[in-house]
């Protein structure tokens, strides 16, 4: 980079400009050749993916060790039979679905198109229709911890494994039925509204000697009520309702019951081990019938046991309990166990007790643990527990030089020995074990390498075939600038804080160009991508393809995971408890800094600019209210402003339960009268992730505080409003207008004076 670079200000990006970003995403998606897509096994033998091909996509079948790929089916006749249900051209080269499952005869296939499913016969004439399950369907939970009463529960009885009776629940009673002579005994006649047994939880012993159901006491039944104004298929405006939980609302509490099948006899497990659950995972009987166990999570997330239940007696153990100040890790997979042979004496187990997210084998019996995996890095998924082999498969990223957050696959053994790096492959990996465990897929790339997809051996890791090996020259020939990465200190000094750089397409040296952070700080996980741009998953628009339409106006765009994010250390992702309005944003000012210092570029002189969705764009909004002084134009769509507001189940798992001032201090309403620089809030009225009215809220509190904002509230549309949903088009317009007269400080075209308002 040069010493110094140009201080006069970018050019107003004209309309040819902004058309040629909002065509970004069709112009640059179909450039690739065999960019294949993670593989699904559909037995030992037989594997298939989708890959990139001239013009589009083609779905593959392969057989191990066939040397060329086929086709999975005709997709033109496909698309000639999806044209007419869809009400519009289906193009074979374009199917509108990139995964599908296949019935076991292989005859039909289903996938999810246009908000539901579609089922295509593939034998004879191709035919398409809509489909939905047979059978009635579970009933619905708000945000997984209340139970929607509004709707009737699956009542079908269990059968017995030995086939001789059914259990099943009725007007409040729990009843067995002997299949033989069509007999019903009542064993339980004392449910009610306000502590029911729930017909969907029963689960038989293998021995069929007995069955357990929960009982549960309902949580408050909140509805948020929104109104669609504009409805397409009448004039007057429709009312819609969702039960949606919220942080300090009562959860459904969940207790397990177990009855006897010989004797009739109810067994009431004593609930001290589990008084005050967040949620208990589906009680579960061990192989021989004695014991059924299940994982205890404690309202507030700082508590988390594997309980086990005697099925004679009704007596309960703690089995193994993790214990945190600030949150147990309860989110994504991390809340995964593995119960070998399913005999309760070997439990597979995840903790971040010694400071990382590692691997356990958890003596059931005694309850003491070996550790499996150990070091500077984490173990983010168990992917397979091979019982036969006595050995644990799973994902992990920082052990491996590099960036830290390279996701590469492992085994190790049961004892914790011989542990396997099984993808050495430099990239980030995705891997798909066959069903015999003899083979795997392996397909991984970096934001600078196109997909790689190989076969290996799972017994050593073998290379057996290189399946695939994608080609971009030509997006590359089209003008596209890979991503770069760039790594400095955070807030400590020394924690390595790990972001991308998109650049303009036409990227001259010697200008100096405003920067815009794309920002997503959700403690769930880690955001900056890491593989491969790929650019036909739509709802990746905003923050990959949106990144580069919106540097090709003139500016550059970056990605930080600061701290307070998922896949590092405890200590990192400790940031952001009870303190979501931290977003790490001490660390990405410090990455700006350190950025801007070796390039003269990267102008951050006039302020930065800050757009982000959902948990983004709450952030987006609170780097107005507490960094003002670095970030003074912000973009913010569909944001959780206020945790109190949002889901329940989210927000808890960070911010935690009781409900305390830490809440306020992060919330965007209560902070209102602090924001400066220059706001522009989008919202789908539609919203069915956060309330709607969280950012109706916010404007209200920016009102009566005197602050100046922009405002666009879309009517009819929901939570991905403008990135996944439409009509995206116009909302990234009004983005990209926002930042090119706030931060880039120049006039945008008239649209009004253009008849349709269309670039």
């Amino acid at each position: 980079m040069p010493a110094a670079a140009q201080s006069s200000p970018p050019a107003a990006p004209d309309e040819a400009a902004y058309r040629r970003s909002l065509q970004l995403r069709e112009q640059w998606m179909y450039l690739t050749t065999g960019l294949a897509g993670p593989a699904t096994w559909t037995d030992g033998e037989r594997y298939r993916y989708r890959r990139t091909s001239p013009g589009g996509f083609e779905f593959v079948m392969r057989r191990v060790g066939q040397a060329q790929a086929e086709a999975a089916f005709d997709q033109a006749r496909l698309a000639t039979a999806l044209s007419p249900l869809l009400g519009r051209d289906v193009e074979g080269r374009r199917l509108p679905f990139s995964d599908y499952e296949i019935d076991k005869d292989g005859r039909a296939l289903r996938a999810w198109v246009d908000d539901g499913w579609v089922r295509c016969e593939l034998a004879g004439e191709y035919r398409c229709a809509r489909w939905s399950a047979s059978g009635p369907s579970p009933r619905p939970r708000g945000w997984g911890v209340v139970r929607d009463l509004s709707v009737a529960a699956d009542a079908t009885p269990q059968r017995s494994p030995d086939g001789r009776m059914e259990a099943f629940v009725r007007d409040g009673s729990v009843l067995l039925r002997t299949l033989a002579d069509g007999s019903s005994r009542v064993l339980a006649r004392d449910g009610a509204d306000n502590d029911f047994y729930d017909p969907e939880s029963i689960v038989w012993s293998p021995d069929s000697s007995r069955f357990m159901v929960l009982r549960v006491k309902p949580g408050d039944a909140r509805r948020v009520t929104r109104v669609e104004t504009s409805p397409r298929d009448q004039l007057q405006p429709r009312v819609r309702t969702q039960l949606y939980p919220k942080p300090g609302d009562a959860v459904d509490i969940d207790r397990p019951v177990i009855f006897e099948v010989a004797t009739g006899r109810r067994i009431d497990v004593p609930t001290a081990l589990f008084a005050n659950p967040y949620e208990i995972s589906p009680p579960q009987f061990r192989a021989d019938g004695r014991t059924l166990a299940f994982r205890y999570t404690e309202r507030g997330f700082q508590r988390v046991r594997l309980i086990e239940v005697d099925a004679h007696t009704g007596a309960a153990r703690s089995v193994v309990e993790e214990h945190s100040d600030t949150f147990v890790n309860s989110w994504w997979h991390r809340a995964d166990f593995h119960d070998v042979d399913k005999r309760g004496e070997q439990i597979v187990w995840q903790s971040e007790r010694d400071g990382w997210n590692h691997l356990y084998m958890v003596d059931g019996r005694s309850g003491r643990l070996r550790q499996l995996t150990r070091g500077p890095w984490v173990v983010r998924q168990i992917v397979q527990v091979d019982e036969k082999n006595r050995q644990v498969w799973f994902s992990a990223n920082g052990r491996e030089p590099g960036d830290p957050y390279m996701q590469h696959f492992y085994r190790v053994n049961f004892d914790g020995s011989d542990l396997r790096h099984m993808t050495p492959g430099d990239g980030w990996h995705e891997l798909s074990l066959s069903p015999d465990m003899n083979h795997y897929v392996d397909t991984y790339s970096r934001l600078d390498q196109p997909n790689i997809t190989e076969l290996r051996d799972a017994r050593d890791g073998r290379l057996l075939q290189t399946l695939e090996r994608g080609d971009a020259s030509a997006l590359f020939a089209a003008g596209y600038r890979a991503p770069e990465t760039f790594t400095a200190p955070g807030r400590d000094g020394k924690t390595p804080i790990v972001g991308l750089i998109v650049r303009p397409s036409d990227y001259d040296a010697t200008r100096r160009y405003p920067v815009i952070e794309s920002i997503y700080a959700g403690p769930h996980d880690a955001h900056v991508q890491k593989k491969f741009w790929p650019f036909d998953n739509q709802s990746s628009n905003e923050r990959l393809i949106g990144a580069q339409a919106l540097a090709d106006l003139g500016f550059i765009v970056v990605q930080i995971d600061g701290m307070g994010t998922m896949n590092r250390s405890k200590a990192f992702h400790d940031v952001a408890w009870k303190n979501l309005g931290d977003a790490g944003f001490p660390d990405r000012i410090a990455w700006h800094k350190a950025l801007a210092a070796r390039d003269a570029s990267y102008d951050i002189s006039g302020g930065v600019g800050i757009y982000g969705a959902s948990a983004g764009g709450q952030n987006a909004l609170n780097a107005l209210q507490f960094h003002p002084e670095f970030y003074t134009v912000a973009v913010a769509y569909n944001g959780c402003y206020d945790n109190r507001m949002d889901k329940l189940s989210w927000n808890e798992q960070w911010m935690g339960w009781p409900v305390d001032e830490s809440y306020a201090r992060a919330s965007g309403v209560d902070n209102a009268d602090k924001l400066r620089g220059h706001l522009l809030l989008i919202v789908g009225e539609q919203d069915e992730n956060v309330d709607p009215a969280s950012t109706y809220q916010v404007a209200d509190a920016l009102i009566r505080a005197g602050k100046d904002f922009d405002l666009l509230a879309v009517p009819g549309t929901g939570h991905g409003v403008g990135r996944s949903q439409e009509p995206i088009d116009y909302i990234q317009r009004r983005k990209f207008d926002f930042f090119v007269r706030h931060l880039m400080k120049q006039q945008t075209p008239d649209w009004n004076a253009r008849g349709a308002g269309k670039p």
